[in-house]
């Protein structure tokens, strides 16, 4: 506060450099990987390289164009583009049915060949070269119909929609945010400061994610997703400071003793909910998933600028702007309360809440674990070209080859056997693998008695991301072999991604509610609050978890979110982010409510009167803080990329949930229900009662009558 104008001068240079730094950062940053790393699949797919089977990163369908008659022109086509690709830097290997001994790779009607390329480098690298690579098999073969798919085409496609979609987001949702936020201030000129801060984070947080970029893989699409929370985060902790220095100007305090009482309880509170946020997103890192161990580094990070950036920007921009930060208050004619001041309904809703706690907590709790029971048939899989809407050219292409080949890309299982008899008996071994139910075919696609491996492709019928392949890739490799067995393939991927994900989130739980103990119990100097909090989280995350698998898995909120295409299973590293998500503003909001609770408990010493007053002083701005999180991130929605879809709405919803039904009315019912329970530890005891004393500076007299 004495340094004002220095710390608004390095807010300024912090932007500037931000600014120059980002196209740096932008080329740092990858696509990501939704499968998981240290897999038998993983594996398998690096033993059939070497013996000679590479998986293809890109898949080239070709067909004859419409006003083109001559025969033979799909075929000439398949061979110039092979011949093309020899001759590129970007291509290790191409191959055709001209080239190998197999129908697989021509359609049923034989009108469209198959030519998989496996191209060199990272996987940035080889998603710069996918335009090159096809751009040159279109030259080559102009009488054909050239129609890329694959994995690294989608990732392509899916960066390139998700940057469009996001920016039109964004844009959606400013104006919508700025009125919320001229509602919730009263001000234009205060409205602006959050925008200044979040803008501030964001802008520092781009380079910052890109210097993590040079150690570890951070996506694009992380990026873009943790941006839009860390504008959310940025609001919200602008709003609970911007409240406090409000409340405190209101009882006759001037600006410099508002803002040093500002910053011991809501800044206390702010830089508590940052930790809380870190550690929630903390837990994510030990899941072996490329793509939520990126989305959670991008959201610890926008989460700790936020945080820095409020208790330093925010009060300087205060100290600087003086009374002028409280002008132009278009609704100041209508206006009865301002921020800061108490809300009448959230004190009349504490009251009837607090006077009744086990029927209004059992109301909620019931109507939480309706929402929680459609979790129980969650599915976990993996994204790929289907979050891309229906048109997009990667989705329909994809989509023409499922349907149009026998043995699509996608359906292949790569069996990679080793051993002193695997050439031997790699047919053997084929025929076994062919009377399986839920194999179509198998051919031996590589045998080297010198590297004593062979290699084998099986056909499947179901689709990847189902239980019925799940069953065939264990069966497979549960099949005996003349050697060791590995099992690859886009089905084995999705099997082991979702194994490593359910046996990473025991180790991963612990730590999480371990720290969140810790932190709570440091931030509340209790006990039971925090095993409250964390339960009354459990029971949130149930809800919204719920949510996602009847919209998005079960397919019934398509039409209303604007359509897309339904998997039957959610990603797994996606889905875990959300719910983390959820969880670290859940622990947010619970983080400023025990907090002002706990503040009034101190003063007052009464239990009752301190949950009703901290609710009443908070609800207002609990419900303004979710509605910018949720107008920030819903936002998402409007996009074509179901993944974008998913992230909105599943943290918009969480928000609100939790702001609403959670903290205004499960909350209150149990601290209401516990009593001076809530406030019980072990390092401190009452003489009497058992609860934690008062604190003497402000608090009250433990003998004086409604006293704990």
């Amino acid at each position: 506060m004495r340094r004002a104008w220095l710390i608004l001068a390095c807010a300024v240079l912090a932007a500037v450099c931000a600014a120059a730094l980002t196209p740096a950062a932008f080329s740092a940053l990858s696509t990501g990987g939704a499968v998981a790393t240290g897999t038998e699949a993983e594996l398998a797919a690096r033993q059939a390289e070497r013996l000679g089977v590479p998986s293809p990163d890109l898949v080239l369908a070709l067909s004859q164009r419409p006003g083109t008659d001559r025969k033979g022109a799909v075929q000439d086509g398949a061979t110039a583009v092979l011949r093309s690709l020899e001759g590129l830097s970007d291509v290790k290997t191409a191959w055709s049915a001209q080239t190998t001994p197999t129908t697989w790779l021509r359609s049923n009607d034989g009108r469209t060949l198959l030519v998989p390329v496996r191209l060199r480098g990272t996987d940035e690298e080889r998603k710069q070269a996918a335009h090159r690579v096809v751009a040159a098999a279109r030259a080559a073969a102009p009488e054909a119909d050239v129609r890329p798919s694959g994995a690294t085409w989608a990732n392509r496609q899916i960066d390139e929609r998700v940057e469009h979609d996001l920016r039109r987001s964004e844009l959606l949702a400013a104006p919508v945010l700025f009125v919320v936020l001229v509602l919730a201030y009263g001000s234009v000129v205060s409205a602006f400061l959050p925008v200044i801060g979040a803008a501030l984070t964001i802008g520092c947080a781009i380079p910052v994610l890109g210097l993590l970029a040079q150690v570890v893989d951070i996506s694009r699409v992380a990026v873009s997703a943790a941006c839009a929370i860390g504008f959310g985060l940025a609001v919200d902790y602008s709003l609970f400071l911007l409240a406090r220095v409000r409340e405190e100007r209101a009882r006759g305090a001037d600006l410099d003793t508002a803002l040093a009482a500002a910053r011991r309880t809501s800044g206390r509170s702010v830089a508590f909910s940052a930790a809380a946020v870190t550690v929630c997103l903390a837990g994510a890192l030990t899941v072996p998933v490329p793509m939520l161990r990126a989305l959670a580094l991008a959201g610890m990070t926008v989460a700790v600028l936020a945080a820095l950036v409020t208790l330093t920007v925010l009060p300087a921009c205060l100290r600087v702007l003086g009374p002028r930060a409280r002008a132009c208050d278009p609704l100041a004619r209508w206006r009865r309360t301002r921020i800061g001041d108490e809300s009448r309904f959230w004190r009349r809703a504490a009251s009837t809440v607090t006077a009744r706690p086990l029927l209004a907590g059992g109301l909620s709790l019931l109507l939480l674990t309706l929402l929680a029971l459609p979790s129980l048939h969650a599915r976990l899989g993996i994204v790929d070209e289907r979050t891309l809407p229906s048109s997009a050219p990667a989705a329909s292409a994809a989509q023409r080859v499922r349907a149009d080949f026998t043995a699509p890309p996608e359906r292949l299982l790569t069996v990679v056997v080793t051993g002193p008899r695997a050439a031997g008996g790699a047919m053997a071994h084929g025929e076994l693998l062919a009377r399986l139910p839920g194999v179509t075919a198998v051919r031996v696609a590589s045998t080297s008695p010198a590297a004593e491996g062979a290699v084998l492709l099986a056909a499947t019928s179901a689709a990847p991301d189902t239980r019925a392949a799940r069953t065939t890739v264990r069966q497979v490799r549960e099949t005996s072999a003349p050697g060791s067995v590995l099992v690859g393939g886009r089905a084995a991927e999705i099997t082991d991604t979702a194994h490593r994900v359910l046996d990473a989130l025991p180790t991963c739980l612990l730590l999480l509610g371990a720290g969140l103990m810790l932190l709570l119990t440091a931030f509340t100097r209790t006990v039971v609050a925090p095993l409250k909090a964390v339960a009354v989280a459990v029971v949130s995350l149930g809800a919204i978890l719920g949510a996602l698998v009847v919209l998005f898995q079960d397919g019934h909120g398509s039409a209303l979110l604007g359509g897309f295409t339904t998997t039957g299973s959610l990603d797994a590293s996606v889905l875990l982010f959300v719910l983390f998500i959820a969880l670290a503003l859940s622990v947010d909001y619970e983080v400023f409510l025990l907090g002002r609770i706990r503040e009034e408990f101190d003063r007052r010493g009464d239990n009752h009167a301190s949950i009703v007053e901290g609710i009443a002083r908070t609800g207002r701005l609990l419900t303004s803080a979710a509605a910018a999180v949720a107008v920030s991130t819903a936002a998402m929605a409007t996009s074509q990329v179901a993944l974008l879809k998913f992230i909105g709405i599943g943290v918009a919803l969480g928000a609100l949930v939790d702001a609403v039904l959670v903290r205004g009315v499960l909350v209150p019912a149990v601290m209401a229900a516990l009593g001076p329970l809530n406030w019980w530890s072990p390092a401190r005891i009452g003489p009497r009662s058992g609860v934690v004393a008062a604190d003497k500076k402000g608090g009250a007299d433990p003998d004086a009558p409604g006293s704990p």
